[in-house]
């Protein structure tokens, strides 16, 4: 009898290790898709952004309405300075590319070509992430360096062709934070972008 029950209590001491080491295994695998899911969700943004500055550059006399020192209301882009208020230690546009947990006054919200977001999707529960990602766009000037003379635009776009001798190219800078299934799990991703300043 007293034989049964030591094997029975070290059956149950196996049994509860067992189960304490797949719990385990379950938050890790879990921990590893938030943060999977808010990578993907943060490069979504940024990708659909960049696809944005693109398609607008394609238009002639629609462009992104970056401001002096704030963020623009439609687009969320602002004109880089870096001496000025936004660009501060406790500025708006630091803020949002450092600040460790997630940030929703700043920056315009992403939610698709489709407009519908990321926050709900009843086909696939599991694809929901906790918050729509966020971006920003900085401005950050002609890529034409200062002094370049009579250089221009060759090939197909140059002079020889019909177009103007030097297209105004602007870079800019897009950042973008996403979350996981957990709003706690944020990710943030940053590119550098060029495309035709149309005005």
């Amino acid at each position: 009898m007293a034989m049964a029950l030591i094997f029975l209590l070290l059956i149950t001491m196996l049994a509860v290790g067992a189960s304490h080491h797949a719990l385990l295994q379950q938050r890790m695998a879990g921990s590893l898709r938030n943060a999977q899911q808010a990578r993907m969700s943060a490069e979504t943004a940024l990708r659909g952004v960049e696809y944005k500055i693109w398609s607008l550059a394609r238009q002639p006399g629609v462009h992104l309405h970056c401001q002096e020192d704030s963020f623009s209301s439609d687009d969320a882009c602002i004109i880089f300075r870096p001496l000025s208020s936004a660009y501060a230690a406790q500025g708006k546009v630091t803020k949002f590319q450092t600040s460790a947990g997630w940030i929703s006054n700043i920056g315009e919200s992403y939610t698709g070509p489709t407009r519908k977001g990321y926050t709900s999707n009843a086909g696939q529960p599991t694809a929901i992430i906790a918050r729509n990602p966020m971006y920003i766009v900085e401005d950050l000037g002609s890529e034409r360096p200062p002094g370049a003379g009579a250089l221009h635009e060759s090939g197909n776009t140059g002079p020889n062709n019909g177009n103007t001798g030097q297209p105004d190219i602007h870079v800019y800078r897009i950042t973008a934070r996403g979350t996981g299934g957990n709003p706690n799990v944020v990710s943030v991703v940053q590119s550098t972008f060029d495309a035709p300043a149309s005005r």
